[in-house]
């Protein structure tokens, strides 16, 4: 499994997710990532999936 590091921000800049999470693919990480902002009510707000090893999957201004 591969680790991936999912942020979402307040307009003002603070952290309202910071987490990690693990997935076999990429797509699953972002299928993962979008659930949880769901989860959270946090769709609308900022917010990013990157790869441990670097490269973005996923950006929301």
């Amino acid at each position: 499994m591969k680790t991936y590091f999912l942020t979402a921000y307040s307009p003002g800049g603070e952290h309202l997710i910071n987490e990690s999470l693990q997935a076999d693919t990429d797509d699953e990480a972002v299928k993962a990532a979008v659930k949880r902002l769901e989860e959270e009510e946090l769709t609308d707000v900022p917010s990013r999936l990157v790869r441990s090893s670097g490269g973005m999957l996923h950006f929301h201004p």
